[in-house]
């Protein structure tokens, strides 16, 4: 049989219910405005009841306050981190692609290539075919050279300014997943430590969700949380739990409260990848020394977005078959390895096209990483085979680049130096503006060495390229020397015009020294009024019978390179509006579960009052029944 004072207990577990109820809704109006705060509720059920052993058979002990939970839809909350991830790497796409916008764009207040272009090849050129023998038009038509000049180094200046940007961006973005890896640790051990006594971490649970929102939109990640058991008794829960989080397609960040450090090391000189690429671009690596690898095609996030404009080569990177492997001496007399390699993909069979490094770098050969001194392309008419043959560095002493020499079962693998990044980034504009110069500086040049000047001297070159380390200029060789039709080798070192980049393009010294040293005639016995040279340079701009560069004439080359960032920046805009717009929505389901709605706390608090008035009451109603019962009943 129950207790006289059994109802007076239950009235009592229904106050505690109603006052933790009112406490939780306090606490939830409290924060209605902190982000990242979730809506919070009390989990309550109906207590054990009693068995009476009466005909009625058990009787209700009241009702138990569980615990206090976060009201929150993990489902939302991964949902929102995949799309977030996609927020981020089309972010870094649109804001930089704008800027390359802004630097390839002639909107008439900038003098873009179509200004300065029209300049060189309508202006100028009109003017010198009017009187081919005025040095006065001869000086305007050298003078409109050097401007064109003067664009694409300030272009090529641009365009590395952008690469390096992009490239300390990299290393702030690395930054920020270190500090964020580093809270989120901290916190997995404040969350332990409170949830093993039985109390539910909420507060220190949202700091974690924040932090990883945060951490989504630089990186991809995926968390996992399993519960920490007891290892003499598997069946019993500890009440911890070992929380994982992931990035970049499964690399472990945090392991409950370790976490594992990235650190960014810049590449040597003789590391570089492609020839216009800055010195010093980063490489990250784990804090234990293992390489973290950017190029994983399952990353997101700004990573993706950054090394995909800072490395982008559109897919055109070194690759082909080994054929065989040699000895040479190196600069020290040194025996050291070579490795031919097949170019079978039409854009290594063009010298104009290749971006290989010009200071050295590193080689995969099967699977095998070596560094590299040099390299030299050749030509085989016998077996029309077109092949590069790189000089690996020294191996077999302290100091020395490689540490082992070259297997001859490397022959018949692949070997490839970089990665096939599938975006059009700074490397690939780099590389259409070098190959326009070396393809049309290439044809000029013939076309002036052909011909005479006024006074009957053979005409001289008007483009070249200026040396990095003195004030020399390199003497480029006449296109015939790279036309099919002979067996051709040229080294890396050589004065071809794989050394013209739009960075070190010049005009001759000569002819910028004396304008009258440019040819305008085909025929040296030909009057001094004879200009047609000047019509053959005419017709190679304006039509794609002598220069075809991705099937348009040279004065097209803006409108080809301009198509490529328009679409990638319409592309950027696009994507980041859709995903942003996605984002938006997802994070507004979330909120509905888990945010905080002033108006529906309202209700709440009234409803919890009055379930706390009327345990209240009922307590002193069964204080007045005590009364009667004690004072008032007896003998």
């Amino acid at each position: 049989m129950s207790s006289q004072f059994f109802g007076l207990n239950i009235a009592y577990t229904g106050l505690l219910a109603s006052n933790a109820a009112l406490n939780t809704t306090s606490n939830n109006i409290a924060n209605v405005q902190t982000e990242g705060y979730s809506r919070q509720e009390v989990k309550q059920q109906a207590a054990n009841a009693l068995q009476m052993f009466q005909t009625y058979g058990c009787a209700g002990a009241g009702v138990e306050t569980l615990a206090i939970e976060r009201v929150r839809d993990e489902f939302y909350d991964t949902k929102y981190w995949q799309n977030n991830a996609s927020v981020g790497e089309y972010n870094m796409k649109q804001y930089y692609m704008a800027q390359v916008e802004t630097y390839f764009d002639d909107n008439g207040v900038n003098a873009g290539f179509k200004t300065v272009f029209d300049q060189f090849s309508i202006k100028g050129l009109q003017e010198l075919m009017k009187d081919p023998s005025a040095d006065t038009t001869k000086t305007q038509f050298v003078g409109y050279a050097g401007t064109l000049v003067e664009y694409f180094n300030g272009l090529a200046g641009n365009m590395e300014k952008l690469q390096k940007d992009i490239n300390l961006e990299l290393k702030m973005k690395v930054e920020q997943i270190n500090s964020l890896a580093s809270e989120i640790a901290n916190l997995n051990k404040q969350i332990n430590t409170i949830e093993l006594s039985g109390v539910k971490a909420n507060e220190l649970r949202d700091r974690r969700e924040l932090l990883l929102d945060d951490l989504s939109q630089i990186v991809d990640i995926e968390t996992s949380e399993t519960p920490i058991v007891d290892s003499n008794n598997p069946d019993r829960e500890t009440g911890g739990n070992r929380f994982v989080v992931k990035i970049a397609g499964g690399q472990t960040l945090v392991d409950v409260s370790d976490f594992r450090g990235l650190e960014c090391v810049a590449r040597k000189n003789y590391e570089k990848v492609n020839q216009s690429d800055i010195d010093g671009l980063y490489d990250v690596y784990w804090s234990d020394g293992t390489k973290f690898n950017l190029y994983n095609a399952a990353m997101s996030g700004d990573l993706k977005g950054l090394i995909e404009l800072r490395d982008g080569n559109n897919g055109e990177h070194f690759a082909g078959e080994i054929i065989d492997t040699g000895i040479a001496t190196d600069a020290d007399g040194r025996e050291v390895d070579t490795v031919t390699i097949r170019a079978d993909k039409g854009y290594l069979q063009d010298l104009n096209k290749c971006n290989l490094s010009d200071q050295g770098g590193i080689i995969n050969l099967g699977n095998r990483e070596y560094y590299y001194d040099t390299w030299e392309y050749s030509y085989d008419e016998a077996t029309d085979t077109y092949a590069y043959t790189f000089t690996l560095s020294a191996a077999g002493q302290e100091g020395d680049k490689n540490t082992t020499r070259v297997t001859n079962d490397r022959v018949g693998k692949n070997a490839t130096t970089g990665t096939a990044v599938k975006y059009q980034g700074v490397p690939y504009y780099m590389s259409q503006m070098n190959e326009w110069l070396r393809t049309f500086a290439q044809k000029f040049n013939d076309i002036l060495t052909d011909g005479y000047t006024a006074d009957n001297i053979p005409g001289i070159k008007m483009f070249t390229a200026d040396h990095a380390i003195d004030d020399e200029q390199y003497d480029l060789p006449e296109s015939s020397r790279y036309d099919k039709g002979g067996s051709i080798t040229v080294k890396a070192t050589d004065d071809s015009f794989y050394r013209l980049t739009a960075k070190n393009l010049s005009l001759m010294d000569a002819l910028e020294n004396d304008p009258s040293l440019l040819a305008t005639k085909s025929n040296k016995g030909d009057g001094v009024e004879q200009g047609d040279l000047l019509d053959e340079i005419k017709q190679m701009i304006n039509t794609k019978d002598k220069i075809s560069f991705r099937g348009a004439s040279p004065s097209e080359f803006l409108q080809t390179v301009l198509s490529d960032i328009a679409l990638n920046a319409s592309r950027a805009n696009t994507m980041y509006q859709t995903y942003t717009d996605i984002s938006y929505t997802i994070d507004n389901q979330r909120i509905s579960i888990s945010g905080v709605d002033e108006d529906e706390e309202a209700i709440n608090l009234v409803k919890y009052q009055n379930g706390y008035n009327l345990a209240a009451k009922m307590i002193q109603t069964l204080t007045e029944i005590y009364d009667r019962l004690i004072l008032q009943t007896g003998v």
